[in-house]
């Protein structure tokens, strides 16, 4: 039996294994399983991979997407430039295991950006300083789009929400929430930027999908702005995966 799993914490929010295990049924896959493992520790990557010889590939989230790096062989390029993992390929190679580190967020994140705008902004605002917005910032900037990376601590080349103006806001026509804010069960938090600076020309661009209208869009749509969470691009990222664990 193949086995794929994701490893992250808490993974109560999780998206991956419920699409896996429906598109195994679905497309007669009865030779393979995904499951979720909880890893607080990144520590226990290395007793998971080892302990079980049917493991063949995972998918990284919240919070080990830059910790996990130290573990892994080789790195695909998207992956070192971006500083950030979440597909891994346990690759059995002239008969030793090699850990090898991918990152589909990318093209995901694009592919999902392309359908929802005909016409990309010339700014953006990126919420969040994780994993996740280092895959963001590296798409929008290889599409000449000026980022503004915003935190809550205001470090990393960021600048804190406190510093967000109204005159900021209404430049970046693309704003993306890559922060859990919002998520299920918290559906009443949202990033604290000055909404009431939104116009019909900008586009809030949550990566959260759970719920699938989280408050930082609602109150995007109730000032005209057009909204979308992420769930296209957690299927355009797993199917990527699945190709990699299958090449």
């Amino acid at each position: 039996m193949r086995k794929y799993g994701l490893i992250g914490f808490p993974l109560g929010h999780s998206f991956s294994k419920k699409y896996f295990t429906e598109k195994f049924e679905r497309e007669g896959i009865d030779d393979a399983v995904y499951e979720n493992y909880p890893l607080e520790d990144i520590n226990g990557f290395e007793p998971l991979y080892k302990g079980d010889p049917e493991l063949m590939g995972l998918n990284v989230t919240i919070p080990h997407k830059e910790a996990i790096i130290p573990f892994l062989d080789v790195l695909s390029e998207d992956a070192r430039n971006i500083g950030a993992v979440n597909t891994i390929c346990l690759c059995t190679k002239t008969g030793r295991m090699v850990k090898v580190g991918h990152n589909t967020d990318t093209s995901g994140f694009r592919k999902s950006l392309e359908e929802n705008l005909t016409e990309m902004p010339a700014e953006a605002l990126v919420l969040g300083t994780g994993g996740s917005s280092k895959a963001v910032v590296y798409v929008l900037e290889d599409m000449d789009i000026k980022v503004t990376r915003v935190s809550s601590s205001g470090k990393e080349g960021a600048i804190a929400y406190s510093d967000l103006t109204d005159k900021l806001v209404r430049k970046a026509e693309l704003i993306v929430n890559t922060t859990p804010l919002g998520m299920h069960p918290n559906t009443d938090a949202c990033p604290d930027i000055p909404y009431d600076a939104l116009t019909t020309n900008h586009l809030l661009f949550d990566l959260v999908y759970n719920p699938v209208v989280t408050k930082f869009m609602q109150e995007g749509r109730n000032r005209g702005a057009s909204a979308v969470n992420g769930y296209q691009m957690l299927v355009y990222q797993a199917e990527e995966a699945w190709e990699i664990w299958n090449r």
